[in-house]
């Protein structure tokens, strides 16, 4: 393809999106739709840039990932090892095999939870691989389903921390969390059906890495205050690559930042150490000691739990 092809692709594309206010895209977590309203100028401007293949790759995150985000992240969307991960993903679709979570949910986190918004960081590792659980937030699970086991430890945690807390009846939904600030990220963002991490170590670790520096850096950078659970040995070193480049840059990280650590709320682990955490009681005291409005916790209607 000449290169005023391309240009004329990528015009034919810009036009597409200004002539149109909304564009809906299916939303199954919740039965609805999402509206994603006319592109802001910096995706515009992005789009340009793009070749008609990167284009076609890039649907996904121009459409669904969150401006603030998509801002902050867009450099690694061109770099090879991001290209090739989303070849990946078209190949495993064209085979007919089943990721989870759906398209639309994979940055979920994004639109939930806004760069700038962030206060708690909760790191998972792999989505949930099973039907009607993934919707692209860690650890949690889609309104009806009955929440996997280390949720269930997780909402024993938070009942230990705070004895008024009402365990939800059938439901692992924590999108009330994301909405306050809690960021849930998984290390992989997607999985195959029924066959745990089959998507491990094919870019997504590498991409979300870059989430937590981008995130981190700046927020420290800016003095924004940060609460990260680290919760299992993964996890943890997930975070050691990113701590020597936060030593080097911030002279006040420990004022920015509250490291907290355990085992993962996993059953393999729980009872080593995770159900005497506080992690929860303790991340809220941390943020009402900066000035901050502390996590609602509660899940059930009525059930405030701060």
């Amino acid at each position: 393809m000449t290169s005023s092809n391309v240009i004329k692709r990528q015009n034919s594309i810009t036009e597409f999106f200004q002539s149109k206010k909304q564009k809906t895209l299916d939303q199954p977590s919740n039965n609805k739709s999402i509206e994603v309203q006319e592109l802001n100028e910096f995706k515009k401007n992005f789009i340009k840039s793009l070749t008609k293949e990167q284009l076609n790759l890039l649907n996904l995150e121009i459409l669904t990932l969150e401006d603030s985000w998509f801002e902050s992240l867009y450099l690694e969307f061109t770099k090879p090892y991001f290209l090739n991960l989303k070849k990946f993903l078209n190949q495993q679709l064209l085979q007919s095999n089943k990721i989870f979570p759906l398209s639309n949910d994979i940055y979920s986190w994004s639109r939930l939870t806004p760069f700038n918004q962030v206060k708690v960081i909760i790191l998972g590792q792999d989505p949930y691989h099973n039907d009607n659980q993934a919707h692209g937030l860690a650890f949690s699970v889609k309104f009806p389903t009955v929440p996997p086991p280390s949720l269930k430890n997780m909402f024993k945690a938070i009942k230990i921390d705070y004895p008024n807390f009402e365990i939800p009846n059938g439901s692992g939904d924590l999108t009330k969390w994301a909405n306050q600030g809690v960021l849930l990220l998984n290390t992989c963002l997607t999985v195959k059906a029924h066959n745990a991490n089959s998507h491990s170590k094919k870019g997504w670790e590498q991409f979300t890495e870059m989430v937590l520096q981008k995130l981190i850096m700046e927020s420290t950078l800016n003095n924004n205050k940060l609460v990260l659970m680290l919760w299992g040995t993964p996890a943890q070193n997930r975070f050691l690559k990113i701590q020597k480049l936060i030593d080097e840059k911030i002279v006040n990280r420990e004022d920015c930042l509250l490291i907290l650590k355990s085992v993962h709320p996993s059953p393999l682990s729980a009872r080593r150490g995770y159900f005497e955490s506080h992690h929860y009681r303790l991340c809220n005291e941390w943020l009402i000691e900066k000035g901050l409005d502390p996590i609602d916790w509660g899940l059930v209607p009525g059930n405030t739990i701060l």
